[in-house]
């Protein structure tokens, strides 16, 4: 590793207007590039406070050996410099956005004599126009199917095409007239070509015309009696009208733009396009990124506008999910290479912030499909538990990882979490919630969650005689499960059963042991090899402290904190720095945030519950069925309060007592002493 103060410029060198600067290994390979509107603001910044920075950022200066810049006479030309200089180098701190899986597009290789219709991936190739992409090839096929009725244009291959030609034949696609079969010189090629351009200019969106001609030629083929070529004509319309409807409207007429969202968490990010044509959605297409580097959602879409349009075709609108930093720069950039204004704006109301909603969704699902492509490989999940280990020193990999996080509104309804993972996979038979009952902070709660679980380990593991049951007075006490306590992700009281119906095994080989008089697991009779809290040194302090005061000290304990992914350790005065690509950090954030959603929906309906509990839940003799009947009635509980005990008599089902029950609970006062029939 290389000290920055080695390679840090003499004070003054650096010069005060825009530039592009570059850092480089020992080696002389670019591993960082960057742009700046003052390089010497900007690098001195890298230098000056070297333990404040990123975890990230020290990796990349520690790797550094020097770094050189370029001035430049505006933004503009930093912002066109720095792309060429990231697209020659590829710098490994750069962020890089590379397609989650490979988009086909409807291409038209009107470079040919005779252009051809196909399916293509991969790089574009000069003289073919691309249409798209699409998320599937087959929604391509679907859509050429029904244009070549109307766009007889040639979609066979070199090979087939000079074979048809040879022996004066065409193929089946010329006999029933889905091919103008210009192989056999049904067409000259003139005509062929004209074709092609309509069939582009109907995927192009001017498709108003061609259905408008086609209605015409059908109306003059039934005025003079041709009445088999306008039923021909009309199935064309319908194929051309068919072929519309696959492509969704979401915008008004004659409305061309790009449509970009973003999905993130703090080591990776999803980027969706949905492409709009007038006004309808003509492809899809995404990308995912690691950040190698800290960014805000506006850097992102900064740097994914210079890579996505560095060459391709760039629309007049672009809506974007925030504003990049150097915004007026970027559209000059932008409409400089389209060559007329393009506008990038961020909806707030209407269609396009709906659609805008759509596309932040598909990005949510497509981060969430990558990030479960890739916990499901089984020797990433292997190296990813040894960098656990190796990280915070465990004599083995954490087979079994418990992770643990606590979620309230201002210290209402608080709840806390327990999420499960073995040999790095979710096991959600065995997620456990908990109420928390003193409220008094994070830290508390952590505290109070860790001692009932454990408590209720300790309390199981004696009861299959395994530990001496005098050792602990007080086990099992608090976490019954009868009290809101340790219930399982279905809301059950946590029976532990697997998707099987056996009792939950560790991947260790050893199964939870079994309660002799029920027959069925024990909730939390097996122990973790580590647990993970959500929060900093103070959380996982108050862990070990539970621990530690329950005499276990066979369990190792960590806290992943949000802000940096800092990993710490009881008692440490400094943070485990996991490796920026490390697996072992991927998989523990993973634990994090799946711990966490567990939680909020646990608060989410605890909260929801205790919203919709009213005075009438507690007037005696009063069921569901019949505190429906009275809202039915009166509408509402405010009319139900303004009413009078004879009013609410009314209502099939309510007896004299019951009514003076309702009114005193309603209004606050002591119900009276009358008899209790209704």
């Amino acid at each position: 590793m290389a000290d920055p103060a080695t390679y840090r410029p003499a004070p003054g060198s650096i010069p005060e207007s825009p530039g592009v600067y570059r850092f480089r290994d020992p080696g002389g390979r670019v591993i960082y590039v960057g742009k700046a509107k003052s390089l010497r603001q900007r690098l001195n910044s890298y230098f000056a406070d070297f333990a404040g920075l990123h975890p990230r950022t020290q990796t990349m200066l520690t790797t550094a050996a020097s770094v050189d810049w370029t001035v430049v006479g505006t933004e503009v030309e930093a912002l066109q410099l720095e792309y060429s200089w990231i697209k020659e180098f590829d710098p490994r701190f750069n962020v890089k956005y590379r397609d989650d899986k490979s988009y086909p597009y409807l291409a038209v290789t009107m470079g040919e004599d005779f252009p051809r219709v196909q399916v293509l991936r991969g790089a574009k190739r000069k003289g073919t126009r691309y249409f798209g992409p699409y998320s599937h090839a087959w929604a391509i096929r679907e859509t050429v199917d029904l244009l070549l009725r109307v766009f007889p244009v040639r979609t066979c291959s070199a090979g087939v095409f000079k074979r048809a030609g040879q022996i004066g034949r065409p193929c089946l696609l010329g006999y029933i007239d889905k091919c103008s079969a210009p192989c056999v010189g049904r067409v000259t090629p003139e005509e062929h070509r004209a074709l092609a351009e309509d069939f582009c200019d109907f995927m192009a969106g001017n498709t108003g015309r061609f259905i408008k001609r086609l209605e015409r030629e059908m109306r003059e083929a039934a005025a003079v009696e041709e009445y088999e070529r306008a039923a021909r004509l009309r199935d064309d319309v319908q194929a051309l009208q068919r072929a519309l409807e696959k492509q969704t409207v979401v915008l008004g007429d004659g409305t061309d733009c790009d449509v970009i969202a973003l999905a993130e968490d703090p080591l990776e990010a999803a980027i969706q396009v949905f492409y709009v044509r007038g006004g309808r959605i003509r492809g899809q297409r995404g990308w995912v990124v690691d950040k190698v580097e800290e960014a805000t959602p506006g850097e992102l879409v900064e740097q994914f506008l210079l890579q996505m349009y560095g060459e391709a075709t760039i629309p007049r609108e672009i809506l974007v999910p925030a504003r990049p930093p150097d915004e007026a720069a970027l559209i000059e950039l932008l409409s400089e290479q389209r060559g007329s204004r393009v506008d990038l704006r961020v909806p707030q109301r209407g269609d396009k912030k709906s659609l805008m909603e759509t596309v932040e969704r598909n990005a949510k699902e497509s981060l969430a499909q990558h990030k479960l492509r890739r916990a499901s490989d089984l020797t990433t999940r292997s190296r990813a538990l040894q960098e656990i280990a190796d990280a915070l020193d465990l004599d083995q990999a954490p087979l079994r990882i418990e992770c643990y996080d606590v979620s309230h509104i201002q210290g209402e309804n608080v709840v806390a979490s327990m999420v499960v993972f073995e040999d790095g996979l979710a096991r959600k038979s065995e997620y456990r919630r908990f109420s928390i009952r003193t409220g008094e902070g994070d830290v508390a709660s952590i505290y109070e969650v860790i001692c009932r679980r454990f408590k209720r380990y300790l309390e199981e593991r004696a009861a299959t005689g395994e530990l001496d049951a005098g050792t602990d007075d007080e086990a099992g006490h608090d976490a019954t499960g009868h009290d809101g306590d340790g219930y399982d992700a279905n809301g059950h009281g946590g029976d532990g059963y697997d998707a099987n119906g056996y009792g939950a095994a560790g991947r260790g080989g050893a199964a939870t042991p079994i309660d002799p008089e029920t027959g069925r697991p024990r909730k939390f009779a097996y122990p973790p090899n580590l647990v993970v809290v959500d929060g900093g040194p103070a959380q996982a302090a108050a862990a070990q402290r539970a621990l530690d005061e329950l005499g276990i000290d066979d369990i190792a304990v960590c806290g992943l904190a949000k802000r940096l992914e800092e990993v710490w350790l009881p008692g440490d005065d400094q943070p485990v720095i996991l490796p920026r690509s490390s697996e072992g950090l991927y998989l523990l954030q993973r634990v994090r945030d799946e711990a966490h959603r567990f939680a909020i929906t646990y608060h989410r309906t605890k909260r929801s519950k205790s919203l919709k509990e009213s005075a009438l839940d507690h007037v005696p003799g009063l069921g569901p069925a019949r505190r429906q009947a009275l809202l039915r009635h009166f509408g509402s509980v405010k009319r139900l309060r303004e009413a009078s005990a004879e009013e609410i008599r009314e209502v099939p089902g309510i007896g004299r007592a019951t009514a003076e029950a309702i009114v005193a609970a309603l209004r606050g006062e002591s119900p009276s002493p009358a008899g209790q029939g209704s």
